[in-house]
């Protein structure tokens, strides 16, 4: 359809292209040779849905326009001979690059009704292999420290069959092991090569060659001099004129002219020293490390030859600040079904405390929540209010007490410490106050192995229950809703905790690799061992306490396991695992209420709301008797010990170009679900027998409006099983499928104001995962 819609738009003599074929090509080449094919004249994919939306923004009185076409969709590829030919051209020097000397590629055109199909068809010829490899370098140190170092890197061997990129790459690891090993001046064109192709049984001979610069006999090795690091006044750049720190402190000569950077913090993070071989790395390793502090605007580093004609280099580096001091008001209208409220923050930040680079942040936040459709305004019936106040404070470095730490090579490492006061009260339900500290360690063992490390994490935790008993059997409720108990008494914890990623830093490209992400919260071990020296009181429950305050006790492992794959151009496949459990032993009988699991989610399974799904086969038109009971406690009931999720999801591209950004598409199937393991009811355990009749189903489809720099998401859920229900009633696709009217009436009716909802819409910014 899309097709014959934009044959009407253009001329008698026009045709569209339908069909792109490339014949007689080593299959492990037909992908990259399909690249050299000229955008315009590419076929539209089946779909035709980047032409449908083209057409639709850029036609006028039955023509395409040719003045102020909006950039949205794809135009059609209509068919110019030129560029077949230059295709042909194109493809035919590609497979030449890949030894594929003698290759030929002719180009043929049919055309019926304005629609066209082109035609390549390639005579490779053989492949020619390499022959031999000799070398052409006078300079015997340059020729002795590649020799070296090329069998760590080189693809340039006596046998293989000859590929341009494989030159090409030789010649960018050579200029690197000499950047690497001293050689400032050495560059590219240094290195060349010939080739001789003129042999029998398709076979040609190479021929590096590294030449010596014009006016030198040889390649000179230089070392790191004297280096000056130069802080610009403020941000608008340096003076005409600067004057110099008149002081050098090992072979560093430090001028602040801002005047808000102390030395130490700043020259920590330079690796160029003096004395040290020339070492490009070093020099890329310095600017990361400057821009991570992100105290800098602009980070810049020039060389100056010594004047007494050492071979020395002189480092000069120039740092621009940026704004140090920021802040931020921030609003949130958080809204779901039959509740509405706003939240809002403000949060201070200064990059520079201390003058090293110390990022501090003070927030505060408060929030109300409010039911909707009683017929007043919103306020007459706030439900719920939170508050809280938080500082935390980021040191560029590890401040490991009587240990001196190098700076970190991986990545920028950081020292943590923060502390926070949160406060919640949930009218008729509980009042709630936590006082949480820590500190923690990040650092990067290499790029793509993140480590996190709190070695002291403390929380208390305190409030009481506001259950009113004239209208609700509060002994029962309790038995029924463990977690109500949670928020009445008092308690202490002292942990630690450990995190580690791998290759979070490739979420955002297109490739193949696997994701993981695990961390364990550990706590009340070390206050265990205490109670039991200094053999503290127990409290009515049968818990030891430290200073009159019971302590949990409890392990909580959770870990994120996914598998990416990249299925050409835009599309891939995301496979992924999520599960954790926590298990309160010992002092416990419960982890805290905000260490538990919830089920659903933009990022969980997306066909339930946050918070909605689980545990196991519970049912809360059930298990809360009353509406005021399901209003009450939304939220604090469907929460579990134990989660288990797994994800499958298929991206693609949709438009390349829609508003200024790409438009992508996204199909997943969601299952998963939370469950009690020492807690709560049978139907909310874990029970391996039932699992299969626990599992959550959810399927659905998504957008996402990718700006390069963030991506705003939409996904719509379908809920195919829902594990509240028994038996084949489970499959509440049935009932959306022939209608569910009567279904959603009757569930609504017993279940008051909770409605049942068959698809879920999720907003979000970023990906789910």
């Amino acid at each position: 359809m899309t097709a014959c819609s934009s044959t009407k738009y253009i001329a008698d003599y026009q045709s569209i292209v339908k069909n792109v074929e490339i014949d007689s090509i080593p299959k492990q080449f037909e992908e990259e040779a399909f690249n050299y094919i000229q955008k315009d004249i590419r076929p539209a994919s089946r779909l035709g849905i980047n032409v449908l939306i083209y057409n639709m923004f850029n036609t006028k009185d039955g023509k395409y326009k040719t003045t102020n076409i909006k950039p949205l969709g794809t135009p059609p590829p209509i068919l110019d001979s030129a560029l077949v030919e230059i295709s042909r051209n194109q493809i035919e020097k590609y497979l030449m690059s890949k030894g594929y000397f003698n290759a030929r590629v002719k180009s043929d055109i049919e055309v019926k009704n304005q629609r066209a199909a082109v035609f390549f068809k390639a005579n490779t010829g053989s492949s020619f292999a390499v022959n031999k490899v000799s070398y052409e370098i006078p300079d015997e140190n340059i020729k002795a420290l590649y020799l070296s170092k090329k069998n760590s890197f080189s693809h340039l061997k006596e046998g293989l069959r000859y590929d341009d990129d494989s030159l090409a790459y030789e010649r960018d690891q050579i200029y690197q092991v000499m950047k690497q090993n001293g050689y400032f001046d050495f560059a590219r064109p240094y290195v060349k090569f010939s080739v001789d192709s003129n042999l029998n049984n398709s076979k040609a001979n190479v021929t590096l060659i590294i030449d010596n610069p014009i006016d030198k006999p040889k390649h000179l090795p230089y070392a790191i001099g004297e280096t000056n690091i130069i802080v610009a006044p403020n941000a608008d750049g340096f003076p005409d004129s600067i004057p110099m720190n008149k002081r050098l402190f090992n072979g560093v000569r430090y001028t602040d002219l801002s005047k808000k950077f102390r030395r130490n913090p700043i020259n920590r993070y330079n690796f160029l020293h003096q004395g040290d071989i020339y070492d490009i790395r070093n020099e890329n390793l310095t600017y990361d490390r400057l821009y991570e502090l992100n105290v800098f605007k602009n980070v810049k580093i020039d060389y100056n030859k010594a004047k007494d004609s050492s071979n020395h280099v002189e480092p000069v580096i120039q740092l621009i600040p940026q704004k140090i001091m920021s802040n931020r008001i921030e609003g949130e209208i958080p809204f779901n079904a039959g509740t509405v409220g706003f939240t809002l923050s403000n949060t201070y930040t200064n990059n520079n405390l201390f003058r090293g680079a110390e990022k501090f942040e003070f927030q505060i936040k408060g929030g109300l929540q409010s039911r909707l459709g009683a017929g007043t305004s919103i306020f007459k019936d706030i439900y719920q209010r939170d508050f809280s106040v938080s500082a935390t404070l980021t040191v560029p470095r590890l401040m490991i007490p009587f240990a001196r730490t190098k700076p970190g090579r991986g990545g920028m490492p950081h020292t943590i410490f923060s502390a926070s006061y949160l406060y919640g009260l949930q009218k008729s339900a509980f009042q709630r106050k936590v006082i949480l500290t820590s500190f923690a360690y990040e650092f990067r063992e290499t790029r793509s192995k993140f480590h996190v490390v709190t070695p002291l994490n403390f929380e208390y935790r305190f409030g009481n229950l506001l259950l009113d008993s004239t209208t609700t059997n509060v002994g029962d409720l309790i038995n029924n809703l463990y977690t109500l108990e949670l928020f009445s008494r008092k308690s202490v914890t002292f942990g630690i905790k450990y995190a580690y990623s791998l290759n979070a830093e490739k979420l955002s490209t297109n490739s193949n690799f696997l994701y993981f992400r695990g961390d364990i919260d550990l706590a009340g071990n070390l206050l265990e061992g205490i109670s039991k020296v200094l053999k503290t009181k127990v409290d009515t429950a049968g818990n030891a306490t430290i200073f009159g305050v019971p302590f949990n006790q409890y392990v909580r492992p959770d870990i994120d396991f996914r598998l990416y794959r990249r299925l050409g151009g835009d599309r891939q496949l995301v496979v992924r695992l999520n599960t954790g459990i926590g298990y309160a032993y010992g002092n416990s009988k419960y982890i805290p209420f905000e260490k538990l699991f919830y089920g659903g989610g933009s990022s969980g399974v997306r066909a339930w709301q946050a918070r909605t799904l689980g545990p196991g086969n519970y049912n809360r038109g059930e298990s809360l008797k009353t509406e005021e009971e399901r209003r009450l406690y939304y939220g604090l009931d469907q929460t579990g010990e134990l989660h288990i999720e797994t994800n499958i999801e298929y991206r693609y591209k949709l438009l390349n170009k829609f508003f200024g950004a790409k438009l992508k598409g996204a199909v997943f199937l969601d299952a998963g679900n939370i469950w009690n393991v020492s807690n709560g009811t049978s139907e909310t355990r874990f029970d391996f027998k039932r699992l299969g009749s626990q599992i959550a189903l959810g399927a659905g489809t998504g957008f996402r409006y990718d700006v390069q720099y963030f991506v705003f998401r939409f996904d719509v859920g379908l809920k195919l099983k829902d594990p509240q229900f028994s038996g084949s009633e489970q499959w509440v696709i049935s009932k959306f499928l022939s209608g569910g009217k009567a279904f959603r009436s009757a569930y609504d009716a017993m279940n008051s104001p909770d409605n049942y909802r068959f698809v879920q819409y999720n907003f979000g910014i970023g990906m789910p995962f």
